[in-house]
């Protein structure tokens, strides 16, 4: 069964309104004015603005030959490759609805995508066959494949996209769309049920990108920005990919991530802007050798989760540039705040709004209607404005919970002080109450990081039957420690000296590393459940 909600704009007909916009312009735009500039580097592929954009066309081309129309639902299964840059324009030019897959789901989860979203085909790279085939399998749409040719075990059914463009003539240039046209369909984490698609219109993810190009992060035409961020997600999607376009940058693509490979594209290509989420900035830390040298770095963005300010201290302290954090969501295109050179960066915040978005802290116990906090208060963040997304898709309950007032509810704890710097405090669904107390996980986070021993650390809080919840530290600890009882007791005793009685650790759990989502975020579901169960068996 196809999702569908009247309350999410519809696709329109050329003519029905008179104002139009595509975030296919933020690729047509610099290749008409710059064609010769390198758009997009690959491994030892460099592709000009100007061939792109018409490789674009020409795949747009094929997929209207393949019966694709303005508003279809079409999915990209396909790892950070130019396969992929081409996919995403060529369905937008096409007038189609993208829909990204995370390539660590698996078929039943993929097929649940495609099922909900109502795709009508997936554009699978030829490296995730396997995922692309069984998942369109299960739900009955065809696929048409992207890159290297000539796998023997792919289906006799499996058209070759990259054959059908090479030999379509181009289309003109992209399909006319509406600005609340849905432009891309969003798969949330899913941390409660089934992922819920976000719908973002070309206005969420055009300004979006106007936005952060010219306004938040001072990216400039002689750019070249590192895309280890995956492209399927909103971060890697909007503030790598678009944002990178829309300045006339150059991207240099990392198919997946590896910190040590990143170290070294960065110093080969003369990377000048990176942009990841803490995990990632944490592992190139760890790969670093002494004489590792950074110089034409000069910006970095962060997101995805809260960056300790240890590790920010720590890189811009090590390669000498500087890191701003932002924060946001998939229904917000993301960005929604993030430290800009305007009001200037302040280390454990992140930052003030875009422009034309306002993120504010209400009463989190207050459910029908929007009550702001006042200045300093700790309350939910949330968020209006150009970047708000039009619904969940086939969710209207969903959406009217999400959207109060005009606000988007996001879940996050947050506060800002007396200059406007806003600050994540914790996810709402997060926060650990420990004999009536509250705990937020970051704030303990912040100071275990800081602990010699500790390279990497999430805290949750598991069921305690005498005080409601208890704080676990969840640690990976440096290379060469010894992860024994000595050691837990030794970050216990320490954290016991730095902070409150109530706040530190009473257990400590070593791993050899956090499991980590699509977008490389700490998973603390799974380690709840694990360690949940754990509990549970002991006591039995």
């Amino acid at each position: 069964m196809v999702n569908d909600d009247s309350s999410i704009a519809q696709p329109t007909t050329p003519g029905q309104r008179s104002t139009t916009l595509s975030l296919a312009s933020v690729l047509a735009e610099p290749a008409r004015l710059r064609p010769s500039a390198t758009a997009v580097i690959e491994g030892d592929q460099h592709v000009g603005y100007g061939q792109l954009w018409e490789q674009v066309r020409a795949h747009a081309a094929a997929l209207r030959g393949r019966g694709v129309q303005p508003g279809d639902r079409v999915a990209i299964v396909a790892p950070n490759v130019i396969d992929f840059v081409r996919a995403y324009y060529a369905v937008l030019t096409a007038g189609a609805v993208v829909v990204p897959v995370p390539l660590l789901l698996v078929p039943d989860e993929a097929a649940h995508l495609l099922r909900d979203s109502g795709a009508k085909l997936v554009i699978g790279h030829t490296s995730q066959r396997a995922l692309a085939e069984e998942s369109a399998r299960r739900v009955g749409v065809p696929v048409l494949t992207v890159g290297p040719g000539g796998d023997p075990e792919a289906s006799p059914e499996t058209t070759s996209l990259t054959e059908l463009a090479a030999a379509a003539e181009p289309v003109a240039s992209f399909a006319t769309r509406a600005p609340e046209d849905p432009a891309v369909i969003f798969y949330t984490s899913g941390t409660t049920g089934r992922p819920k698609g976000a719908v973002l219109t070309h206005l969420n993810l055009v300004m979006n990108a106007v936005v952060n190009a010219f306004d938040a992060n001072d990216t400039r035409r002689d750019d070249k920005v590192l895309g280890c961020l995956p492209l399927f997600h909103v971060f890697g999607q909007t503030v790598s990919l678009n944002t990178t376009f829309r300045a006339g940058a150059a991207l240099v693509l990392q198919p997946k991530f590896d910190p040590g490979e990143a170290l070294e594209l960065i110093r080969r290509h003369e990377v000048t802007q990176l942009n990841g989420v803490p995990t990632m900035y944490i592992r190139m830390l760890e790969a670093a050798g002494p004489e590792t040298a950074l110089p034409s770095l000069r910006l970095c963005v962060s997101g995805g989760a809260a960056l300790p300010v240890a590790v920010l201290e720590n890189f811009e302290r090590r390669f000498g540039a500087s890191i701003h954090e932002g924060y946001g969501l998939s229904e917000t295109s993301p960005t929604a705040t993030v430290n800009q050179p305007a009001f200037g960066a302040r280390a454990g915040t992140v930052g003030h709004p875009l422009w034309g978005v306002d993120a504010e802290v209400a009463d989190p116990d207050v459910d029908d209607r929007i009550e702001l906090l006042p200045t300093g208060q700790t309350g939910e963040i949330v968020i209006r404005g150009h970047n708000v997304f039009a619904g969940y898709l086939g969710d209207p309950a969903a959406t009217r919970a999400a959207v109060v007032d005009g606000w988007f509810r996001t879940g996050d704890m947050g506060r800002k002080d007396a200059d406007g710097y806003l600050s994540i405090v914790d996810r709402k669904k997060d926060l650990i109450i420990r004999n009536g107390y509250n705990i937020y996980p970051r704030e303990v986070e912040e100071l275990l990081i800081r602990h010699p021993a500790v390279a990497q650390c999430a805290v949750i809080g598991l069921p305690d039957p005498e005080r409601g919840e208890e704080i676990c530290a969840v640690v990976v600890p440096e290379p060469g420690e010894l992860a024994d009882d000595s050691l837990s007791g030794a970050i216990r005793a320490w954290a016991a000296e730095q902070t409150a009685h109530h706040k530190y650790p009473r257990r400590v759990v070593f791993v050899d590393e956090l499991p980590l989502g699509p977008s490389h975020k700490v998973l603390k579901r799974e380690l709840r459940e694990q360690l949940t169960e754990t509990n549970t068996a002991a006591r039995g």
